[in-house]
């Protein structure tokens, strides 16, 4: 039957009856925006950065595999400095890459995990070429390599720390949630 009644249409000037909400209070409207139409995000990004300031190894050590050449090659990495910007960590350090060191400059979003590093020095070792970048999506741990060309492939660079592993407050925010 209610289709029947959406057929009818209202006369002009007629009169939609108001409904009031049920509560007008500002902390039931407060109640409802929480559960009905938006979580609330307690989650504190910048407080974790100050963290992960604290709590990340300063030395990583992997393999760096070149998907061209399929050479697989040891990698070091040491952190020289971490700097919290917001929810942004400046990091710079030294990688050494199938023993050719080089500075490198890092972006660690401290929210979603997101990590560029770029190598500020030589790196023709093992297909490193000027220009491209590490791009990481879990911070140090694992990290694709993208080259300035578009003939080159890439690669794939798997970190750990050294001397153990991350504590768990660095690796899932420690709680702030």
């Amino acid at each position: 039957m209610p289709w029947l009644l959406a057929a009818v249409p209202l006369a002009v000037g007629g009169m939609v009856p108001f409904v009031a909400p049920a509560s007008t209070t500002p902390a039931a409207a407060a109640a409802v925006f929480e559960q009905e139409l938006a979580p609330v995000e307690t989650f504190d990004p910048e407080a974790r950065a100050r963290l992960l300031v604290k709590e990340l190894p300063r030395q990583w050590s992997g393999t760096y595999l070149n998907f061209q050449s399929q050479a697989r090659v040891p990698v070091t990495l040491q952190i020289a400095s971490l700097t919290p910007l917001g929810q942004m960590i400046d990091l710079r350090g030294q990688m050494t890459v199938a023993g050719v060191s080089t500075p490198i400059q890092g972006n660690l979003n401290a929210k979603s995990d997101q990590l560029d590093v770029l190598l500020l020095g030589r790196t023709e070792a093992a297909g490193l070429e000027p220009g491209g970048e590490f791009q990481g999506l879990q911070g140090l741990s694992l990290m694709g390599w993208s080259s300035s060309r578009l003939t080159s492939p890439g690669g794939r660079l798997d970190l750990s720390p050294v001397g153990g592993s991350l504590k768990p407050a660095a690796r899932n925010g420690g709680g702030m949630r």
